[in-house]
């Protein structure tokens, strides 16, 4: 593996190896912890005053979280004043400006944090972006790509990783430490071309591991259905009235499934629509009327696998029995018994009129927790104690992507994803709860919420040049529909609001002893137009056979398919240098020649960041690094100006107003589908990360002007009482006591 970190510490892996032990877990009390003090001022003393040890830290991400809103909505009231932000912003530390990774995603700022060294010395450039040595075809997540890189020659594990996350160091000292959904503590094998580059240990698991949920197979789908789906069913309300559930009017139910699907009872496979799965499904829904009003009033809907039947519980998770789900309630958990991969989905009703003409409800897409052997003892403490992972806000309903909502009302589409906004964030504080509950002893907590960003994306239409219809170029300016406007900005403070709620719980659960830190990963900002990096460069000359071109947001990785680099490499050495240039030079050039969207751009300019691997050095070509481009990042890697975005392409596209007709072949920008993004330049106040801290070792009334995500992953350390190696952060001296 080239050499990417000139500050590697002469600890070998092997040493990095030691101390670091399997741990079993009981169900533990939370050892009499005080939940819900506001005293965060003035405690010279801490948990390990008699414990003998430091207090601990409880590091929280709040996935977009801009520092802005936070203090924008807190002076508005949307936030409380005893909520969890408010409340650690007022007794803690709080920086004005947290620059976060380049480029600004993800997995990319959390593995930053996690590490405290950037994009380059830990080797996760991008969400999305190629492993070099793949094949042109080939890509990988940053979720589950190897952090601190990997030998590329022969290909395997990297004997000396260029950063290794602060809980390998952490234990290596004798600290505990517990990760809830955090990227990169999954308990995973990271694999390259087959071969197994980063193992789970030690570098990806943790004394309690809990990783991100992932899918299961099964996309969300609406369904439409009138009177005529359903029929009196004497034996579904007998089998109802058994199990508890009454209905004042007949039972009405599906004669036959309104849908089915198989599962595999083996944990290493999941469901799909096909009955190709060894676990048959084959779903019924039947109406009830719970209200007694001597009214025909249907109001609940009930859904139940026709072959397990209907039956009374009560249910230890990950069970569920059948779902319930009422008309304006939220959305109902169901699980896929003997699923092996213990797989669940959720029912939720948003529209059905009392007599049964009009019934609208959706199936949530099907997720699971990942059952990675060296964490299973923690996967199965979830599932068995919190449930199985829920479904969390999907894209895909309110883009009409997934089957089913063309005919769904807008209203309709947006309860659904608001209420899996809720329901969401409070399974994820659950599982923070969780975690600090069995682990009253640890020293430091890590907890990943998904929330404000789903919704950014969704939902941030605060700029004039962002049309409000994604079919209707003229829906800009004095031509947006004010009152989508309205409501957008209303789920954007729902989001803040969840958050919010989410930090005060797990706050309230560690107690006052502890350090409460909350960071988020990036900033956010609006977007108008879709940017097409293909048709960029074919427009240019340029032939994209040659390469591969690995988008996030709005940042790019444009990859060369070198010979004996990438694998099943074509492209000679001569030809790559010149490619590399034209490539390069095609991205400066690239401009946004209309007026109505260019203004915040100088000289038109989309790209504001265009970085270019070096041609020519000692290790060869194709295998340069610099301070700005890494192992694994692209030739050519590029961050566009805020306002663009190379997702929400729709099909078929839609040009702007102003533009030429759109032209699949060739039109490189276009009206997106949905509003917010992140990934620009890291540097810019808009992408600015969040970090709030109070506690015992935490300083009072604390203003940072400006720091770095780089920061926290020492700083913890120093908290902790162990002295950070290997990182490119330096410790905010001034926030601690």
């Amino acid at each position: 593996m080239k050499k990417l970190f000139s500050l590697i510490s002469s600890l070998s892996l092997a040493a990095t190896l030691t101390g670091v032990a399997a741990t079993a877990y009981a169900d533990q009390d939370d050892n009499g912890r005080d939940r819900g003090s506001d005293n965060f001022r003035d405690r010279d003393h801490d948990r390990g005053h008699h414990h003998g040890r430091k207090s601990p830290v409880i590091l929280i991400s709040l996935d977009g979280a801009k520092p802005d809103f936070i203090q924008q909505f807190i002076d508005e009231g949307v936030l409380p004043r005893d909520g969890g932000l408010a409340r650690l912003g007022r007794h803690g530390a709080v920086a004005l400006q947290n620059i976060t990774a380049s480029p600004s995603l993800t997995a990319v700022s959390h593995i930053e944090i996690a590490t405290g060294s950037t994009s380059v010395h830990n080797d996760i450039p991008s969400n999305t972006f190629q492993a070099i040595v793949g094949p042109i075809t080939s890509s990988l997540s940053g979720f589950a790509a190897p952090i601190g890189g990997y030998r590329e020659s022969p290909l395997g594990p990297s004997p000396r990783p260029s950063a290794l996350p602060l809980w390998v160091q952490l234990r290596q000292q004798g600290k505990k430490v517990v990760t809830a959904t955090w990227p990169g503590g999954d308990g995973a094998d990271i694999s390259i071309n087959g071969t197994v580059v980063q193992p789970a240990q030690p570098i990806r698991v943790t004394d309690y591991t809990v990783p991100f949920g992932t899918f299961g197979g099964l996309s969300a789908q609406g369904f439409s259905f009138t009177q005529s789906n359903f029929i009196p069913d004497p034996a579904v309300g007998a089998a109802l009235q058994a199990a508890g559930r009454f209905s004042f009017s007949p039972v009405m139910a599906t004669p036959t499934a309104i849908e089915t699907f198989s599962c595999a009872s083996v944990p290493t496979a999941t469901c799909t629509n096909a009955a190709t799965q060894d676990v048959k499904y084959a779903i019924r829904v039947a109406a009830l009327d719970t209200t007694n009003d001597n009214k025909v009033n249907y109001d609940t809907l009930v859904f139940f696998d026709a072959t397990r039947g209907i039956t009374a519980g009560p249910f230890a998770p990950p069970s569920t029995g059948p779902a319930y789900a009422k008309i304006g309630g939220e959305n109902a958990p169901f699980f896929f018994e003997g699923s092996g991969a213990k797989v669940g989905a959720a029912y939720f009703v948003s529209q059905l009129a009392p007599d049964l003409s009009v019934v609208h409800f959706a199936r949530y897409g099907a997720n699971y927790i990942p059952r990675n052997t060296p964490v299973l003892a923690d996967v199965d403490d979830i599932n068995n104690s919190v449930g199985f992972w829920r479904p969390q806000a999907d894209f895909r309903i309110p883009e009409r992507l997934s089957p089913g909502f063309t005919g769904f009302p807008d209203i309709e589409i947006e309860a659904m994803f608001e209420d899996m906004v809720k329901t969401f964030v409070r399974y994820q504080a659950d599982i923070g709860e969780r975690a600090i509950k069995n682990n009253p002893d640890a020293d430091l907590v890590m907890i990943y919420i998904e929330q404000p960003d789903g919704s950014e994306h969704q939902f941030l239409l605060t700029d004039p040049r962002q049309g409000t219809n994604p079919r209707d170029p003229k829906s800009i300016g004095a031509g947006q529909d004010a009152a989508k406007v309205a409501r957008y900005k209303s789920y954007i403070r729902f989001a803040y609001q969840t958050a919010d709620k989410a930090v005060k719980r797990i706050a309230d659960a560690a107690g006052p002893d502890s350090n409460i830190i909350v960071v988020s990963d990036h900033g956010f900002a609006p977007f108008h137009t879709s940017v097409s990096m293909t048709n960029i460069l074919k427009n240019a000359g340029i032939d994209t056979s040659k390469v591969a071109i690995r988008t996030s947001g709005p940042a790019v990785n444009i990859y060369v398919n070198l010979q004996q680099r990438e694998q099943g490499g074509t492209v000679d050495p001569a030809t790559y240098t010149a490619l590399v240039t034209q490539i390069t030079d095609a991205v400066k050039n690239a401009v946004d020649p209309n007026p109505k969207f260019n203004g915040s751009l100088e000289g038109s300019r989309l790209f504001t960041v265009v970085e270019t691997r070096p041609l020519q050095c000692e290790a060869g070509i194709g295998q340069c690094t610099s301070k700005t481009i890494g192992q694994d990042f692209g030739d050519v890697f590029a961050l566009m100006a805020p306002g663009y975005n190379f997702d929400g392409i729709q099909n078929p596209g839609v040009a702007r107003l102003g533009d030429a007709p759109f032209n699949a072949a060739t039109t490189t920008l276009s009206m997106p589908n949905f509003y917010g993004a992140h990934g620009h330049d890291p540097k810019l106040p808009v992408m600015s990360a969040t970090f709030i801290a109070a506690g015992p070792q935490i300083r009072n009334n604390t203003t940072i002007r400006r720091m770095r995500n780089l920061d926290v992953a020492p700083t913890v350390m120093q908290i902790l009482g162990v002295r950070p190696h290997q990182v490119d952060g330096e410790v905010l001296r001034e926030i601690l006591r």
